[in-house]
């Protein structure tokens, strides 16, 4: 008798009843309740498998058993979404504030932002250092964009802008910003003629370079945007393309005295048609509502028992009296100007949304903008934007989605799934329900740095001390 047949198969019977080996990852995520920021809808039951910094698997929580991981986190009753993008920061102060910048990083964390977007300063080299130093995760903090220094006229506003006064000076300018490969370039335009400003626009297109910032007051939006701007920061220069003597008033290079007399003839019809021209580009306006509000406020309310306030160092508490004093110098008139103009700004913000226009949430926090603390204000701005009409789901689109898209890197970031980057924020309460449950952050996750409830509260009050 042939026993060889008999024996192939008891071996191929063997080898089928052998338990299939477990897929593994680095991290298993289970009993997940994923919210899609883009759809509004909570998943629940979810397993998510990470391997280094990226999502690797999104499974139902039937299949576990094909799974295992050197760690687990059993998110069971969370809402699990995408680490938070602030959209507008600032480092800035100074050599002398260099370590009072640094210690604010943690503090981004701790509220769930894993990205920022920093608007420039004087402190470029630090910045760069700390970008290159968190990516390598030798130091605590958000992933960072920065535009470097400032481009600005001949005579800047603010310290470590790189000055233009002439045409010839605009090459060297990139040159430079090219050098320390920057994320995109940020104009502040304090002193900057339309010309040349246009021209500045011209050459980032050339070059393939992102551009926002601010718009002379003199200038033209629509011209601005055909040159190649990608966006505009603050929405004051908006409104006067809703009044019909607008165009006539930016000739007469008044400035914010021009301001008055725009808001007196301002005409709801013409913002909506400016809005629908605007939405025809790929554009993106970040509204920075929240520090309008703080400065507004600043001669009235009384900061020094805010809970944050600690955590800031002395230095960067120095520069916050500069706008206390103007608000506290600031007669009746302007304080109703301010008010009158912050209404028609948040009247904007809901129109540009439904229009088409991305809008960027960007809390503007940092050294000179007064008792506008990282990471929590960018919640507050979140609130202010549903506060203008968006949905929860709307507002958190304007960070989360809205931030990689600006930098066309919305293949990586956004959402919960495979191929996307593992920046990550658990909540006990649903942030689609309401905006403020965004502060119910029980977990952060950054690639492989795992900050929870104990590690969070330890970066609130350790900051001083790094």
């Amino acid at each position: 008798m042939n026993k060889l047949p008999f024996c192939c198969f008891t071996l191929i019977l063997m080898v089928a009843c052998q338990p299939k080996a477990k897929e593994k990852f680095d991290l298993l995520i289970i009993n997940a309740s994923v919210v899609d920021i883009a759809d509004g809808k909570v998943s629940s039951g979810k397993l998510i498998g990470i391997n280094n910094d990226t999502i690797r698997l999104v499974a139902n929580m039937a299949s576990t058993d094909r799974y295992d991981a050197d760690q687990i986190i059993d998110a069971k009753e969370k809402f699990v979404m995408p680490g938070l993008w602030d959209n507008h920061v600032h480092f800035r102060g100074g050599d002398s504030l260099i370590n009072e910048n640094k210690n604010l990083l943690p503090l981004f964390i701790a509220h769930g932002v894993t990205t920022v977007r920093d608007m420039g300063g004087d402190i470029s080299p630090s910045v760069l250092q700390w970008r290159n130093e968190i990516k390598e995760e030798q130091l605590a903090g958000p992933n960072i964009f920065t535009s470097g220094p400032k481009l600005d006229g001949a005579d800047p506003f603010w310290a470590g802008s790189i000055p233009i006064g002439k045409l010839e000076e605009i090459k060297p300018a990139l040159d430079s910003l090219e050098e320390l490969n920057v994320d995109f370039v940020k104009i502040y335009a304090s002193s900057l003629s339309p010309e040349l400003y246009y021209q500045i626009i011209k050459a980032c297109e050339k070059r393939g370079l992102k551009v926002t910032g601010h718009i002379p007051l003199s200038a033209d939006h629509f011209e601005a945007i055909e040159f190649g701007l990608d966006g505009v920061e603050h929405l004051f220069s908006f409104l006067s393309l809703a009044s019909p003597i607008g165009d006539s008033l930016k000739q007469q290079n008044l400035g914010f005295g021009m301001f008055p007399q725009i808001l007196e003839s301002y005409d709801e019809y013409l913002a909506r048609d400016a809005i629908a021209k605007l939405a025809s580009e790929d554009f993106y306006v970040t509204p920075t509502l929240y520090v309008s509000q703080v400065i507004m406020q600043l001669a009235d309310m009384d900061h020094s028992t805010d809970n944050l306030l600690p955590l800031i160092g002395p230095g960067i508490q120095q520069t916050y009296k500069r706008r206390l004093k103007q608000a506290q110098n600031r007669n009746l008139e302007g304080k109703q100007l301010m008010l009158d103009m912050d209404i028609r700004e948040r009247s904007l913000v809901l129109p540009m949304f439904q229009a088409g226009i991305t809008i960027l949430a960007g809390s503007d926090c940092g050294p000179d903008n007064s008792y506008i603390y990282p990471g929590a204000s960018l919640h507050s701005e979140l609130e202010l934007l549903v506060e203008t009409g968006l949905t929860p789901r709307e507002a958190l689109s304007t960070s989360v989605i809205s931030g990689p898209k600006f930098f066309e890197l919305d293949e990586y970031y956004g959402d919960i799934e495979v191929g996307k980057v593992a920046h990550i924020i658990l909540l006990t309460e649903n942030p689609l329900e309401d905006i403020k449950n965004i502060g119910s952050i029980d977990l952060v996750l950054k690639g492989d740095q795992i900050y929870d409830r104990s590690k969070l509260k330890a970066l609130k009050t350790s900051t001083k001390m790094q």
